[in-house]
């Protein structure tokens, strides 16, 4: 059987200040077809802008595929295929018992990266930023040009508050 041909991903998300005002960007392509995605939020973080640009690729495929996504985020690359497995059979709390960040994009990440199983996979590869690589190059641009369209009707990109927190009885 011959193996299905890739949908290539590049993802880069890019943040003025840490927190700050933030973009992201994706570029997927599939044989000579190209589609760039891109967004933007006037506060977030940079680790929650590298997640978005994953899921907005993902979820921007219309049918289960075969996917290779680039990323020079070792955030994102070790998390999906490292971290959030121990994450979820932890409740999503760390080895520190602690709450996972961004715990909200990461479960929008598993089930996009779900969409695609079992008729295609997700492939993730890290790829050094800023290196000369053209396509993690246009998806850095992209996303920093995000960040310079930044207007005061942008939303806001903040995690979900957690619950409530129990009062003290001390």
């Amino acid at each position: 059987m011959a193996s299905t041909p890739a949908v290539i991903v590049y993802t880069d998300g890019a943040c003025s200040g840490n927190p700050g005002p933030g973009g992201w960007a994706a570029i997927l392509q599939f044989g000579e077809h190209r589609k760039e995605l891109s967004g933007r939020f006037r506060d977030t973080t940079n680790n929650r802008m590298e997640l978005r640009a994953a899921i907005e690729a993902l979820e921007a495929l219309t049918r289960p595929c075969q996917v290779v996504v680039h990323t020079d985020s070792q955030y994102l690359r070790q998390g999906i295929t490292k971290w959030v497995t121990g994450w979820q059979r932890n409740g999503w709390r760390t080895a520190a018992k602690q709450p996972v960040k961004n715990q909200d994009l990461w479960k929008r990440l598993v089930a996009a990266v779900e969409r695609h199983q079992p008729a295609g996979s997700v492939q993730w590869e890290w790829t050094k930023g800023h290196a000369g690589d053209p396509l993690n190059e246009l998806a850095d641009s992209l996303a920093t040009a995000q960040i310079q369209a930044i207007t005061s009707a942008d939303p806001v990109d903040a995690e979900p508050a957690g619950p409530p927190q129990k009062p003290s009885l001390l």
